[in-house]
């Protein structure tokens, strides 16, 4: 279990102080360490060492009417920082949150919800070039979720521009050359009795002139996205299938790509309290226009995992498969991976 180190906010604000509620907040901090081995064949592996570090700052506290705020800010390794939110939760009005394109909001929190013991199938040490279904999760967004009511949560997310990117406090994002502009994601969450459904659908607008060449300058279909699954629980064990759709709007350019369509399942088992072992498939389709009956290339995905846990430490172990990897139509992209990881919590 992660050691949280508590600092209370009154004490970092100086003359604030005076001002402030004794009761105005605090700041959790927890962080973790992985060193990783990766033995991938097919590829000129190099130094197959690796090593990552991150920080977790949560911020919280409390307003008069009984609301509570969250800031959430990730420090990943190389980065000055990877993700960050506000969020607001009122008493019966639900929750209101501000992403920093952490991925996490819309139908970005359901690209990939399959059950696994560590890692995603394709989460490993291979680069897969896999397209995942992110809705507005990847663009600055601001997403609403409904109060819980018999385990159904209703979310709606927005990007003014679905471009991408984190943007800073008294900026904007400019342009980014992005064909993706204006975007909503819906989702709906049910979990009860341990079992989760979810759906969720994913619309941007579409605006091509000047961007694209084609055969004449009109914008072309909107950007639509969607995903449906269900994860079941009995007892130690969770199985999970879900599907995720993504239609680019291209109509006109040949070569194009026309859509992608991910299908995936999983199953994990808890054998006790320290070891938990999992099996996942993913496949991967990638079709193009060719005047929207064009060809398509599959990529599949498929990775045996297994974590065990002591204390703060948990080793963790992939074997990992893939074939025609970054939809190559050739075998030139079929791989195999083992990743062995040591994870440190703090």
């Amino acid at each position: 279990m992660n050691k949280l180190t508590k600092v209370g906010l009154s004490a970092l604000c100086g003359s604030l102080a005076s001002i402030a509620s004794a009761s105005a907040g605090e700041l959790n901090v927890k962080g973790s360490a992985t060193a990783t081995w990766s033995s991938n064949s097919g590829d000129v592996t190099g130094n197959p060492v690796g090593v990552s570090t991150g920080l977790t700052f949560t911020g919280t506290g409390e307003l008069d009417n009984g609301s509570t705020f969250t800031m959430t800010l990730t420090h990943a390794d190389q980065n000055a920082y990877s993700a960050g939110s506000i969020s607001l939760a009122t008493p019966s009005m639900g929750t209101l949150s501000v992403s920093s394109a952490s991925g996490g909001q819309g139908i970005g929190g359901y690209d990939d919800k399959m059950p696994t013991a560590w890692e995603e199938t394709w989460g490993t040490s291979l680069g897969t070039g896999i397209d995942l279904a992110k809705g507005v999760g990847s663009s600055m967004n601001v997403q609403w979720a409904s109060p819980t009511f018999m385990g159904t949560t209703f979310k709606i997310a927005h990007a003014p521009a679905n471009s991408g990117g984190a943007i800073n406090d008294k900026s904007v994002g400019g342009d980014k050359s992005s064909y993706k502009q204006n975007g909503w994601d819906a989702v709906l969450d049910i979990k009860a009795g341990g079992q989760n459904v979810f759906l969720g659908v994913s619309n941007s607008e579409r605006d091509d002139a000047g961007k694209s060449a084609g055969t004449n300058s009109d914008a072309r279909d909107d950007h639509q996205e969607g995903v449906a699954g269900i994860i079941l629980s009995i007892g130690p064990v969770q199985i999970g299938a879900q599907a995720t759709a993504e239609y680019t709007g291209e109509t006109q350019i040949d070569t194009a790509v026309h859509g992608y369509r991910n299908v995936a399942y999983g199953v994990a088992f808890n054998v006790s309290d320290n070891l938990s072992i999992s099996y996942g498939e993913l496949e991967s389709k990638k079709g193009f226009v060719a005047t929207e009956g064009g060809g398509t290339r599959v990529m599949e995905i498929d990775s045996i995992q297994a974590a065990y846990t002591m204390g703060g430490a948990t080793i963790k172990i992939a074997e990992t498969e893939v074939t025609k990897g970054k939809y190559v139509s050739t075998t030139a992209n079929d791989k195999e991976a083992t990743t062995i990881a040591l994870s440190l919590a703090f």
